[in-house]
């Protein structure tokens, strides 16, 4: 990311600006990886927020995007989240293919569990194949199957070193999203 670079929020008289490597939404889950994704080889990409809605999008449409007015734009880009009412950010399903390859913290579900986590439920330790070294209680971290194919989010409900000694019937990944949302809700995905 160029020095001083900045990612910028909003649009109009209400623009926000953030510092990337500041942002909390995508910290916790790829950390200073938030750096790649704004500068890549094909372009430079920034993050918008429309109607509570966070977009990636490069610049190069967002400057085509510019002769839109913003109660006409639907969406732009690829929606990473939306704030909710309560002004906490959720994570998207559709933000997976982007976020996975920077993931920090991530862990890994054993066959027999990866239907359970793409119909909504929480990973047990059971299910349980691998978890990255020093992931800490709470940490985002992206769920991957056993042949390394991202299947979606979650948080750590227990710390690396908890999940050795914990009952296997015990919540070891608590669910976020997971790409079977793209059949479930595939009417409000956007």
């Amino acid at each position: 990311m160029r020095e001083g670079a900045r990612v910028e929020w909003g649009a109009g008289p209400d623009r926000v600006q953030s510092d990337a490597a500041s942002s909390p939404y995508f910290a916790c889950s790829i950390g200073e990886n938030l750096q790649l994704l704004v500068d890549r080889p094909d372009g430079t990409y920034c993050f918008r927020l429309h109607n509570d809605r966070v977009y990636y999008v490069s610049e190069k449409i967002l400057k085509l995007a510019a002769n839109i007015s913003g109660d006409k734009l639907v969406s732009l880009g690829t929606c990473f989240g939306k704030f909710t009412k309560t002004h906490r950010f959720r994570l998207h399903i559709t933000a997976l293919d982007y976020l996975a390859p920077y993931a920090k913290y991530k862990v890994w579900i054993k066959p027999g569990a990866e239907q359970s986590f793409l119909y909504g439920n929480h990973v047990l330790k059971s299910g349980l194949g691998r978890i990255t070294e020093n992931t800490s209680q709470y940490q985002g971290v992206v769920v991957y199957s056993m042949a390394d194919i991202p299947l979606g989010f979650g948080v750590a409900a227990k710390s690396t070193q908890d999940c050795r000694k914990v009952d296997p019937m015990a919540i070891v990944v608590f669910h976020q999203a997971d790409i079977g949302e793209y059949v479930r809700h595939e009417e409000t995905l956007t």
